[in-house]
């Protein structure tokens, strides 16, 4: 069962009440000409367990430490936004897998042949889903992508991942000539960085389900960065946030702000249909398989990560 994402843009109470997260808005519950039968048809519950990722982007919203304590039992993610409602912190549970110590040691004890491996199979399916998302846009094939997706060596030594990428943004917006991927760039920058934000938790938290470090990359080493393996996984599922972002774009010429509709529309991320081994699922579900055999290459169960592949 795919699990849910909330968002909370308002003013909110969150706290726990038999494993059931408990919604109040404060006006209702100041008011002190309401009766406490009309405050309590009020509320709001939803099961801990139903819950994948939450969403806080308001100042105003308070939380019980209760709360906080069994979503992140139930490997749950929770984004904090700053003053411009953008994603800025990311909170994951310490532990997230009965066999997370042998995992760890499998994840540290990986040889780096064994990474440059990983690394090239990532890139490579990265780059065959940007070419994807080209044909999708520009109605045309760009066969040096799947030239380059082709070429990828072990452990991308030629850089080809940054080759194809240059290529990928001077082309995926035909309207926008000029356009330059940069989180501090130009919209659809704002969307594309709140998407993979999403995204990003999505991935942090299968990796923590299942088992692994996601501070510990395979590629990715920022030593300020907390989540360099989050960074890699994630890397071929982008080109499906940026499928998303173009068809918001189509839908709406004005995407200067994310509004309400573009963040409703960009929290169906977790949901967006995806294909592994020839497989149909929710996204939030095939990174749990793309983590699970993450844990599978670095213990010598598996040789393979299985990425999804782009329609």
């Amino acid at each position: 069962m795919i699990k849910k994402i909330l968002y909370f843009g308002n003013p909110m109470y969150l706290s726990l009440r038999n494993s059931q997260l408990v919604l109040r808005i404060p006006d209702i519950e100041k008011n002190g000409n309401l009766s406490d039968t009309f405050k309590k048809e009020t509320e709001r519950t939803i099961p801990i367990e139903d819950i994948g990722v939450v969403v806080l982007d308001n100042r105003r919203i308070t939380i019980t430490t209760g709360a906080m304590e069994a979503m992140l039992e139930n490997n749950c993610a929770v984004i904090t936004c700053d003053e411009k409602s953008m994603p800025v912190g990311l909170m994951l549970p310490l532990c997230g897998n009965t066999l997370q110590s042998e995992r760890f040691r499998h994840q540290i004890d990986a040889s780096l042949p064994l990474k440059k491996q990983l690394w090239q199979q990532t890139v490579r399916q990265k780059i065959l889903n940007q070419a994807a998302v080209l044909a999708y846009n520009t109605n045309r094939q760009a066969k040096n992508m799947l030239v380059w997706a082709n070429n990828v060596k072990s452990g991308d030594s030629e850089n080809i991942e940054a080759r194809a990428a240059a290529f990928y943004w001077k082309n995926i917006f035909p309207e926008l000539p000029n356009f330059v991927r940069s989180r501090e760039g130009e919209p659809p920058n704002n969307l594309l960085n709140y998407g993979y934000a999403i995204l990003r938790a999505c991935v942090a938290r299968g990796l923590v389900g299942s088992g692994l470090l996601p501070t510990l990359g395979i590629h990715h080493h920022n030593r300020y960065n907390a989540y360099c393996l989050a960074d890699d996984i994630m890397e071929p599922y982008r080109p499906f946030v940026d499928r998303l972002v173009i068809e918001l774009m189509q839908q709406n010429y004005n995407y200067s702000e994310i509004t309400r509709e573009f963040k409703a529309r960009l929290l169906t991320i977790p949901s967006l249909d995806v294909i592994i081994d020839g497989k149909r699922s929710p996204l939030m579900i095939a990174v749990g398989q793309t983590t699970a055999s993450l844990a599978k290459c670095f213990n010598g169960e598996a040789r393979k990560i299985a990425y999804p592949e782009l329609e």
